[in-house]
């Protein structure tokens, strides 16, 4: 038997055996426990759904691995991440500077950008000067809490909160003058009866605060499975799947 083909067999055993670890290696996925539609909520069967939870199940079937859910509060992701409780955080994580410090990500698989909301017959100059003494409501642990903290603490009160409802709520009953949230999860929810007095007021600007997209997290160092969670995501690129799930989840949206 020739050095080739001694190597090539040896290159084969060295591939099925990596194979056969990542076919036994079950990956504990984050997730928060507060509803973010479309992007992770419950069914009526007390199931999560939503783009998170199938972009989960597509990236296991593609990496051949057993994978589970373990919900937890938004702010408490990455530090359960970075002390081992859980293996990834995929939750419409944006990539932002100041994570990129403590974890690592994978390429961006999603852009999203931000949307004001604010009631229906109230006009609204959207810069720091125009919202001077006004009260903005943003979802706390969030790049859209980072940009409102950088950009508009001097004049005008901030007020940050746990989920979108609740900032809803306290916009309806007039708690706070405007919110700033992720556009494709906000906007369909102005199509709700109860917010039938709300409007979106305009998108908020291109700003590094907001980050490089939407990605995957893995502990700082994890070379290996960033660089695997990389290999699947181009692979559902490559297949449509991807794009299948922004079109069931996103719809018009992406566009």
């Amino acid at each position: 038997m020739n050095r080739k083909l001694l190597s090539l067999l040896g290159s084969c055993l060295l591939i099925s055996s990596l194979n056969v670890a990542h076919a036994d290696e079950q990956l504990v996925f984050a997730i928060a426990q507060e509803a973010y539609p479309p992007f992770s909520y419950k069914n009526g069967h007390g199931q999560w759904s939503g783009f998170d939870p199938d972009l989960i199940t597509a990236l296991c079937r593609q990496l051949h691995t057993e994978c589970s859910l373990r919900e937890m509060a938004w702010d408490g992701l990455i530090p359960a991440l970075n002390s081992k409780q859980v293996d990834v955080v995929l939750n419409s994580l944006s990539i932002t500077s100041e994570r990129k410090q403590v974890v690592d990500f994978t390429r961006p698989y999603l852009q999203t950008p931000a949307l004001w909301i604010g009631e229906r017959d109230v006009a609204l100059q959207l810069t720091p000067d125009g919202l001077r003494g006004k009260s903005i409501g943003v979802q706390a642990s969030t790049s859209h809490a980072a940009y409102i903290k950088a950009n508009y603490r001097q004049g005008s009160r901030i007020r940050y909160y746990n989920n979108q409802d609740d900032i809803l709520a306290d916009l309806r009953n007039g708690r706070i003058d405007v919110m700033l949230a992720d556009q494709i999860s906000v906007q369909p929810m102005l199509a709700q009866t109860d917010n039938a007095g709300l409007e979106a007021k305009g998108l908020a600007p291109p700003d590094p605060l907001f980050g490089e997209g939407i990605g995957v997290a893995v502990r700082k160092g994890n070379d290996d499975l960033r660089q695997r969670l990389n290999q699947a995501l181009n692979a559902l690129d490559r297949n449509g799947s991807l794009a299948g799930l922004r079109a069931k989840y996103l719809g018009v949206l992406m566009e």
